[in-house]
C-alpha cells in the first residue's frame, strides 16, 4: 500500500499561514454565487505537490473531486470523508468525496458527481454546481479537477464501506481562516516535502486535500 514515509500528526508546525478569516458575508452561498459567476480578474492558486518518484515520468491520471459546501441553519459546512485504511493511494487520509475519471464521463463535473454518488449516496439532484478550481497536482500522480456546489438538505448519504470510513463535517468559517492553516515539513530521500494541515476535532486534513481548501480560500479572499 502507498503509505507516506512519516505520521504527519507528529511532525512540527514550521508556521502557521495566519492571514485574516474571511467576512461572514464570503462565506454565504448568495456570495458564492456570485463570486464563482464572476471570478476574480487576478489570484494566485498554491501549487500542487512533487510528484513521487515511483509515479514519475507516468502522465497524470485525470480525476475529479466534489467539495461540497452543505447548507445548515448555523452556516455553511464542508462535508468530507476519512478513507478506508486498506486503500491503495491515499489509504486513511481525509479527502473530498471524488476519484479518477472514467471514459464514460461527460466531463469533471459528471466525474465528480458520479463519485460522489457511488462513495457516499450522495445523489446529484441535492448538488448546484458552482464552478471549478485550477487543477491540483498530487504527489500520488493525480491531476485533480475540484468541484465546488452546494448541497441543500435534507439529503441521505451512506459511506460505501469498501472506500470510506467515516463522513464528517466541518464549519467553512473554520476551514476560511488562516490561523487554523498550519505549514509543516517532512524530511524525505528525495528532499524536503511541505505541505498544510488543518486538524479539526479530531480529524487531521492534510495533504492534497489541505492544499486544495488553501486554493478555495485564496480565491474567496481575492479582492
Amino acid at each position: 500500500m502507498a503509505q507516506p514515509p512519516f505520521d504527519p500528526q507528529k511532525l512540527p508546525i514550521d508556521a502557521v499561514a495566519g492571514e485574516p478569516a474571511l467576512a461572514p458575508l464570503r462565506l454565504t452561498p448568495a456570495w458564492l454565487r456570485q463570486r464563482f459567476a464572476a471570478p476574480p480578474a487576478v489570484w494566485t492558486p498554491e501549487g500542487g505537490e512533487q510528484v513521487l518518484p515511483a509515479r514519475a515520468g507516468r502522465a497524470p491520471t485525470p480525476a475529479s473531486v466534489l467539495i461540497p459546501l452543505v447548507q445548515r441553519a448555523a452556516g455553511l459546512t464542508i462535508l468530507l470523508t476519512q478513507r478506508n485504511a486498506n486503500l491503495t493511494d491515499h489509504a486513511g487520509q481525509v479527502s473530498f468525496p471524488g476519484g479518477r475519471a472514467e471514459d464514460y464521463d461527460v466531463d469533471a463535473v459528471d466525474t465528480a458527481l458520479r463519485e460522489s454518488e457511488e462513495e457516499i449516496g450522495l445523489a446529484r439532484r441535492h448538488v448546484e454546481i458552482l464552478g471549478t478550481l485550477p487543477n491540483y497536482l498530487t504527489g500520488t500522480g493525480y491531476c485533480v479537477t475540484p468541484v465546488v456546489g452546494l448541497v441543500q438538505p435534507p439529503f441521505e448519504i451512506a459511506a460505501d464501506p469498501s472506500e470510506v470510513a467515516a463522513i464528517f463535517e466541518v464549519p467553512l468559517a473554520f476551514l476560511m481562516d488562516g490561523m487554523n492553516h498550519r505549514r509543516l515539513s517532512a524530511e524525505l530521500p528525495t528532499g524536503r516535502r511541505s505541505f498544510y494541515a488543518m486538524p479539526y476535532e479530531g480529524y487531521y486534513i492534510w495533504g492534497a486535500t489541505a492544499g486544495m481548501l488553501r486554493n478555495l480560500f485564496h480565491f474567496l479572499r481575492a479582492e
